[in-house]
């Protein structure tokens, strides 16, 4: 079944402050589209990715891995079962760069595996699709210690230009231990070769004690990841807390910051540092008050949406939007709500023949139609 909704170009943000550069509105081009109800009866499509035959690979939170294909939902065997509480579950999904031949998938969720603690901690999986179940499922790294706490689990799977695959895990709500700590998973991005090796330049390797896969620290909760499509460089978004969810271009060794400079405060409005800027860590390239509670994350880059080329997309599940954001130079310059009161926008991705689809809770996948 394939459900339409009409909509058109819906709010444009005035910038305050938050971007680093340049804070000058432009005016958007009138866009008008229509969304699709593409696959229905989802409740957290926490991700998803398309397969060369145009089928959809699905990752529900609850641990459910889908195949849609022909208007029908198939389950797909053989996953390891997550540990299910509060933020964590089934995460995100990747293809192998090489997935036509090699059909090797990632994975991450929490889970309780390879520790005496009780409680789990976010593991990156990878395993071979076969027709509709797993085979030869690893184990390819699993943060540890395993906690109770049901916060910041992460996380989001790319691969870069080179091959090489990056995850992100959060602080686990262990905000003033872990992330500045190189030595201890959490509040990290992860950096490590297709086979779950660690590459022999990440920035901390022969660091004594160091979490060698640690590609950079300092970070709250990373739940988008994208590449630029340009330079190609690792971009990802992070929650802050109240206040302060932030844009990062990621580079080897870098430290961003949290919780010791941040631009927002604990959510009783008490104050969780004077700082929002300190010598050797990194500013972020743009950051939102209040916060949108960002998911997902998405270049256009397609042609499909001329008006929107080059432009970021970015899920919001407090307001239930997708918001553009315009870039020029690495300054955001305006901001746009597209489907306006959709839902918790969980995931955006961009198809292989260039048009844009979200994942919204509750409701499925709708496509982005552009109307001429």
């Amino acid at each position: 079944m394939k459900t339409t909704l009409s909509v058109a170009l819906c709010f444009l943000f005035v910038i305050h402050g938050c971007s680093q550069k340049n804070d000058q509105v432009s005016l958007p081009k009138k866009i008008n589209f229509s969304l699709e109800l593409i696959v229905p009866d989802l409740e957290i499509p926490w991700s998803f990715e398309f397969l060369p035959d145009r089928s959809i690979l699905i990752a529900e939170k609850s641990g459910g891995l889908y195949i849609y294909k022909n208007n029908a939902k198939v389950n797909i065997k053989g996953m390891p079962a997550p540990y299910v509480r509060g933020q964590g579950g089934l995460l995100d999904l990747a293809l192998h760069p090489n997935f036509i031949n090699n059909k090797r998938i990632y994975f991450t969720q929490s889970s309780s595996v390879n520790s005496q603690d009780s409680g789990g901690n976010t593991a990156l999986y990878t395993a071979i699709l076969k027709d509709t179940s797993l085979q030869d499922v690893s184990l390819l790294y699993k943060a540890a210690p395993n906690t109770t706490s049901g916060r910041h689990f992460g996380s989001k799977i790319i691969f870069d230009r080179q091959g090489y695959l990056y995850f992100t895990i959060g602080d686990r709500g262990d905000r003033d231990v872990t992330p500045q700590n190189i030595n201890l998973d959490g509040g990290k991005v992860y950096r490590l070769n297709d086979d779950g090796t660690i590459p022999a330049d990440n920035p901390f390797v022969g660091t004594q004690g160091a979490k060698e896969a640690v590609y950079s620290y300092g970070h709250r909760n990373p739940q988008g990841m994208t590449l630029h499509p340009d330079s190609g460089h690792v971009w990802t978004h992070e929650h802050g807390p109240k206040g302060g969810d932030e844009i990062n271009i990621i580079e080897a060794g870098k430290n961003y910051g949290w919780p010791i400079i941040t631009y927002g405060k604990n959510y009783s409005g008490t104050t969780i540092t004077e700082e929002t800027q300190r010598e050797g860590m990194e500013q972020p390239l743009y950051y939102w008050i209040p916060s949108i509670a960002p998911s997902g994350m998405a270049f256009v880059s397609s042609d499909r949406y001329p008006a929107w080329k080059g432009n970021l997309l970015v899920g919001s599940l407090k307001f239930s939007y997708l918001e553009r954001l315009v870039i020029d130079n690495n300054n955001v310059t305006y901001r746009e709500k597209i489907a306006e009161d959709i839902g918790r926008v969980r995931d955006v991705v961009q198809s292989p023949d260039g048009f844009i689809y979200i994942s919204v809770e509750s409701k499925g996948i709708y496509k982005i139609v552009p109307k001429v």
